[in-house]
């Protein structure tokens, strides 16, 4: 029986030959024991990890040097499909060589393209990608065990795109960095959602609790707000409203000025702002110690140099009622 007899030809065109050859001879495929990890004066490392995706499962075993965190030799065992089991196959190569931290490092993405025929062709289709995921995760659990560290606060929790293994954190500061509006521009800048794409937006195979066009439009939304309150807040002193004058002249007071006169047992209240011309007379009155101190002008000529300062103006009178 022919491979045209079980599935149409133009499915199996979309397969690499490296994946159909790994899929019928994986070069990894065994598994190693605590005698084999002594034999070679290894640590023996074993991770199982499960694709809620697909119903997948792929157990790593690595054989690493304690001294150097080296993995030095590495096997695979599938429970899955054809693709899962090119993907461990794969994998498993990549990571033999490199220490536990370089291995983390290996992405899905990585598996794909090392799987593929042309450099610009995918290994496989788009709705196969989910079973690659399964290789990062392996990685990080056995990086986990040999680490003794809990795998969870090795990835991030967040994770958007399951294919791409692309974080809302990464999402988020591309949207801000490039000012993205849409899925097309994000993804000039990331592989997030150009392989299943399900989580591009709602409706697709696979149920997500986020998709890139929500974080895309609440992320452009903050940058707006974030925009209009800059705005607000580097608005010159001489455009603002008489109630933003008198709140900005509050503030000043509150923070720099009544610190300074408590030391000395003084204080001082604002009574009122008053526009004179290109002027804006701010009335204070001095309350405890300052109110009978000699030196009371001198002080009024120091807050009036302050506010003037703290508000980037040369407009500002302080008179004492």
């Amino acid at each position: 029986m022919g491979r045209n007899d079980l599935i149409t030809g133009n499915v199996w065109e979309q397969y690499s030959n490296k994946v159909i050859e790994r899929m019928n001879n994986p070069k990894f495929l065994g598994e190693f024991s605590e005698e084999d990890a002594k034999k070679r004066g290894a640590k023996l490392v074993v991770a199982d990890f499960g694709s809620e995706a697909c119903g997948d499962s792929v157990r790593l075993y690595w054989l690493v040097d304690p001294n150097t965190d080296k993995i030095i030799d590495a096997r695979f065992k599938s429970f899955g499909c054809g693709t899962a089991i090119a993907s461990s196959d794969m994998m498993t190569e990549l990571t033999i060589g490199k220490t536990v931290d370089e291995a983390m490092k290996i992405t899905n993405l990585d598996v794909e393209k090392a799987l593929r025929d042309e450099p610009d062709k995918p290994a496989f289709p788009p709705q196969k990608m989910h079973c690659s995921v399964m290789a990062y995760d392996v990685i990080i659990e056995a990086a986990a065990k040999y680490k003794g560290e809990d795998a969870k606060k090795l990835k991030n929790s967040e994770i958007v795109c399951e294919c791409a293994r692309v974080t809302r954190g990464e999402i988020e500061e591309i949207v801000r960095k490039h000012n993205v509006k849409s899925v097309e521009e994000l993804q000039k800048y990331t592989d997030a959602g150009t392989y299943c794409k399900s989580c591009v937006a709602p409706g697709g195979h696979e149920e997500r609790d986020v998709y890139l066009v929500d974080i895309i439009k609440e992320v452009q939304e903050e940058m707006k707000k974030e925009k209009l309150q800059k705005g607000a807040e580097s608005q010159k002193f001489e455009d603002m409203s008489l109630v933003k004058k008198i709140k900005a002249v509050e503030e000043i007071l509150d923070k720099k000025i009544k610190p300074a006169l408590a030391m000395d047992g003084g204080s001082l209240e604002l009574i009122d702002v008053k526009e004179n011309g290109d002027k804006f007379e701010v009335y204070v009155r001095y309350l405890g110690a300052c109110a009978s101190c000699a030196s009371g002008m001198m002080t009024l000529m120091g807050i009036e140099d302050e506010l003037n300062r703290s508000l980037n103006t040369d407009k500002i009178k302080v008179i004492q009622i």
